[in-house]
């Protein structure tokens, strides 16, 4: 990152964090930096919400943004992201490259056994 966004994280957003859906209220101070598509991701159909898995997609839609410290705790907890013992939580997070630069994914922890898969567009 550069000095400017320093004390700034990125985040890829790619279910109920993006515009228009009820979670994305904690994202209404960040700043939007645009929409990508992310091929090493594969959402699953969850019912409430979508789960991504680390896998080869033909391209998921993702909405990233620029946020600051206590929103991106905010995020985590709404996540269930444990800092800890990342594979005990929910989701846990890994940097994935984007048009933006490096930003952070949210992946589902649980078993998406059952589940639609979704390989491209958005949830």
């Amino acid at each position: 990152m550069s000095d400017d966004e320093s004390t700034g994280f990125r985040i890829a957003v790619y279910g109920t964090l993006k515009r228009g859906y009820g979670n994305h209220r904690l994202l209404m101070r960040a700043r939007f930096l645009g929409t990508d598509h992310l091929n090493s991701i594969v959402l699953h159909d969850l019912g409430p919400c979508p789960g991504a898995v680390d896998q080869p997609s033909q391209g998921i839609v993702v909405e990233v943004y620029e946020v600051d410290e206590r929103t991106f705790e905010r995020v985590d907890a709404l996540e269930g992201y444990n800092a800890r013992a990342p594979e005990r939580g929910e989701y846990t997070r890994q940097l994935r490259d984007t048009r933006f630069g490096a930003a952070w994914v949210y992946f589902y922890n649980g078993s998406v056994r059952g589940f639609r898969r979704i390989t491209r567009g958005a949830w």
